[in-house]
């Protein structure tokens, strides 16, 4: 599991960057400062949390870190599509980002259920 772990690591300080890349633009380019803003925190937050999960204090809180990144994994969705219905962000973009934050929910999400399942089998 902590390959997996590693993994997705990895691709939230990825997804992070592009977060990043894409605020920059949508700020600096389009003028567009509340939705972008929103759409930078819940985005780098991801990483931050998933990062903070490592040095969980125990399962419980591993677990609720985790669930930290998959709730602000999904706000990001939420701000992705609206900058995108609102003409902010081309299809493109949107899809390439979107696409990544699909996976990276993924992998959350299966890392939570993957512990609260040894968490089960190891009482």
């Amino acid at each position: 599991m902590s390959e997996k772990r590693s993994v997705l690591k990895e691709r939230s300080l990825l997804f992070a960057i592009e977060i990043v890349k894409a605020y920059k633009i949508l700020s600096t380019e389009k003028k567009e400062f509340v939705m972008s803003k929103q759409m930078l925190r819940s985005g780098t937050s991801i990483g931050a949390n998933i990062r903070e999960a490592r040095n969980a204090e125990s399962t419980n809180d591993f677990i609720h870190k985790y669930g930290i990144a998959q709730k602000e994994c999904d706000e990001t969705l939420y701000w992705l599509e609206i900058l995108k219905e609102t003409g902010y962000l081309n299809i493109d973009e949107y899809n390439k980002l979107t696409s990544e934050a699909d996976q990276i929910l993924k992998m959350i999400r299966s890392t939570i259920l993957t512990v609260k399942q040894n968490k089960l089998l190891n009482k």
